[in-house]
């Protein structure tokens, strides 16, 4: 099964060796799944943006050109994101993309490049930016405008089987995220650093999906087009899914969550939505 052409009906039921190519490689792209939902999420960015939440955040540096907005953790005060969470496929294709019985949400993540943005996001992972470990895990990369490749998500094929976790960075200086980097195994170079890395990445259109584990290793080019690129990320996790303690704040940092490590992620904060009720 190819991992670019998987052209998907709009309901919940992904193809068995999607899911597998999926396990695979660490990623795959559905195309098409959530067509229906795209103007809902440009209303619902629209309005994030107008209104940034506490974690709102500018990721160019003054002097750099164009505009880098992420904010995450909104869903719970935007009517849009709530209803698409609760009610498109996303919960059920989650839980069959990770092999798990069940699919909690665990947050939502605008991202905007306007034109003539510079700025890369960094290479790295989901997961060590997280207060959960676990083998069940999917992030979903929306688009909600025509991406060319050259400005689409690149992926390491893969890269989630790495041994280690790759260091966080602040996407403002790309400074470490924890005070003991040296755990962490170097942020990647794909093309500098000699690593035979296979790169995987799409033209994309509103309503397709990128999916890929929260382990693995991703970035993005600067939007050097005349296009904004607007992307709406939603998060998911599973039946094996734990709480961990890092060694600092985590991002997002749930302040008051009140876990200990090892425990399942509480209901109350990261709804099981599938199945559904």
């Amino acid at each position: 099964m190819s991992l670019s052409d998987a052209a998907q009906p709009r309901g919940a039921a992904i193809d068995p060796a999607i899911v597998a190519a999926f396990q695979e490689a660490g990623a795959c792209c559905l195309r098409g799944l959530f067509v229906d939902w795209v103007d809902e999420l440009r209303a619902g960015v629209a309005f994030n943006m107008e209104n940034p939440g506490p974690y709102g955040s500018e990721n160019t540096k003054p002097g750099e050109a164009g505009r880098f907005f992420d904010d995450y953790c909104n869903w719970q005060r935007i009517p849009q994101f709530r209803r698409f969470i609760e009610e498109s496929p996303a919960a059920a294709v989650a839980a069959q993309a990770m092999g798990s019985r069940t699919a909690q949400f665990f947050h939502e993540h605008v991202l905007v490049k306007e034109p003539g943005t510079a700025k890369p996001t960094p290479w790295h992972q989901d997961m060590p930016y997280y207060c959960v470990e676990g083998g069940q895990t999917v992030s979903f990369w929306m688009p909600l405008d025509p991406v060319p490749r050259e400005t689409s998500l690149q992926i390491i094929k893969g890269s989630h089987r790495w041994d280690r976790l790759v260091l966080p960075v602040k996407w403002l200086n790309d400074t470490s995220f924890y005070p003991d980097p040296g755990r962490y195994r170097p942020v990647p170079d794909p093309g500098r650093d000699g690593e035979d890395y296979e790169i995987l990445s799409w033209t994309l259109e509103p309503g397709d999906a990128v999916l890929f584990s929260y382990k693995t290793v991703h970035g993005a080019a600067g939007n050097h087009t005349a296009q904004r690129r607007r992307a709406f990320s939603h998060r998911w996790v599973g039946d094996d899914a734990r709480f961990v303690e890092r060694e600092g704040r985590t991002s997002p940092p749930f302040p008051g969550i009140d876990q200990k490590h090892g425990e399942r992620l509480r209901e109350d904060w990261f709804p099981r939505l599938w199945p559904r009720a």
